[in-house]
């Protein structure tokens, strides 16, 4: 009997099964596609770094009832790396430390935490070098229009040096750290580090500690490298698999194994930029390894895969440990002849008694700390050789003399 006809019980059971299914399978695309818009940032080509205009936001509690975690993804090439604003409760509300992309979905999470703790009371710039970290802020703070917007002195743009209005930060909620005081003093203890002059403009850094948890919020200075692919990547992984294969004709493929060599390869990109153990295969070789079958799609960069590891990446990620560390782009890049400005700054959060955590804007948090820790770490750095030349840090040494003698970063950063 034809489906649909009376008599025909396995037919009608049949058909309804596929109509179910047609249904469930639309409102499961309706699902996705309200969660794409959801996770839209249309102010991404101002600073076209993957995963471009869809920014998936990871939301963890760290502390219970004090810190929240809002982590992204950044990257170039699929060298992508977690980006974090610390939320910290305060007294009669919330602080936004270091924002992210501000997509519906990353305020839907911040009205949530306003309904149990107050209102945004506060955005805080707390750098005057990352663009990453900037270019959020003046919409983070269209979406709080009630907030002030704190941030770090010296705040440069390039190629033009433009005021801050002018790119769009709130002017009469606009205020300077340690010019104007500072935000919440009852509940932070802030530390600066910096200034120091990069030539194009400065760093500085200014870094608090949340005295109810004992977490000190940081930017950019030290960080923990995660042993494991960080939970952000869970969403895609692409960026993973992408970097764990040996050659552009590889297909991704998703194991466990594949993830951590992918997790590996990306933490060495983002620590040294060309790591030792890895080569720019030539010309001929790149595009003979190109456009073959499965791999021709924007996914994969239709097989592109400038890379080549000479040796395993594993062995050098040893190099990279968890505990709390000077990030090595920066030492090499940043601080190579500004150490005693580091080691400075260590030893004033290393005398803060109540410290616990310390929670950087990148890969692993809270890192477990204290001020033996902190103590430990500068008298490493006093004792061992300082943005070194050899190895792995190689390509960034000669970045370093490249711009120092054009004359594009100073001799001397700290006068």
């Amino acid at each position: 009997m034809r489906p649909g006809i009376p008599g025909s019980g396995q037919a009608l059971v049949d058909q309804g099964q596929h109509r179910d299914a047609h249904a469930g399978g639309g409102a499961a695309q309706a699902a996705q596609a309200s969660l794409a818009r959801d996770q839209r940032w249309p102010w991404w080509p101002l600073l076209p770094l993957y995963p471009y205009g869809r920014r998936r936001t990871l939301v963890r509690e760290l502390i219970p009832a004090q810190l929240w975690s809002f982590e992204q993804l950044q990257g170039i090439f699929y060298v992508a790396v977690p980006i974090r604003m610390t939320v910290a409760r305060v007294r009669g509300g919330l602080m936004l430390y270091a924002p992210v992309a501000p997509t519906a979905e990353v305020c839907r999470h911040l009205r949530d935490l306003e309904e149990r703790f107050g209102p945004v009371l506060s955005i805080v710039l707390p750098t005057a070098s990352g663009l990453e970290h900037k270019l959020p802020v003046p919409a983070m703070a269209r979406a709080f229009p009630e907030a002030e917007v704190w941030v770090t002195p010296g705040q440069w743009s390039f190629p033009l040096p433009l005021p801050l209005a002018w790119l769009g930060f709130p002017r009469r909620r606009l205020r300077v750290l340690g010019d104007e005081g500072y935000p919440h003093s009852a509940d932070l203890v802030w530390q600066s580090l910096g200034p120091i002059d990069l030539g194009l403009g400065r760093f500085h850094e200014l870094t608090c500690l949340h005295r109810p948890t004992g977490a000190l919020l940081i930017t950019d200075a030290l960080v923990a490298i995660n042993q494991d692919p960080p939970e952000v990547f869970e969403a895609d992984p692409t960026p993973l698999l992408f970097h764990a294969r040996d050659r552009g004709d590889q297909p991704l493929l998703d194991t466990p194994e594949a993830r951590r060599r992918g997790w590996q390869r990306l933490a060495l990109f983002a620590s040294f930029l060309r790591p030792d153990a890895l080569q720019v295969p030539p010309l001929p070789q790149l595009l003979a390894q190109a456009f073959q079958p499965g791999c021709r799609q924007a996914r994969v960069y239709f097989g592109l895969y400038p890379f080549h590891w000479t040796a395993s990446s594993e062995e050098a990620f040893r190099g990279l440990t968890d505990q709390l560390q000077v990030a090595p782009v920066l030492e090499r890049l940043v601080f190579p002849r500004a150490r005693e400005v580091v080691l400075r700054w260590l030893e004033q959060v290393a005398g803060l008694s109540e410290l616990r955590w310390v929670v950087p804007a990148h890969y692993s948090a809270p890192v477990p700390a204290s001020a033996e820790h902190l103590q430990a770490l500068a008298g490493l750095i006093r004792s061992r050789a300082w943005a070194p030349r050899e190895g792995n840090w190689a390509y960034l040494a000669r970045l370093d003399d490249l711009l120092l003698k054009a004359g594009v970063v100073p001799a001397d950063p700290t006068t």
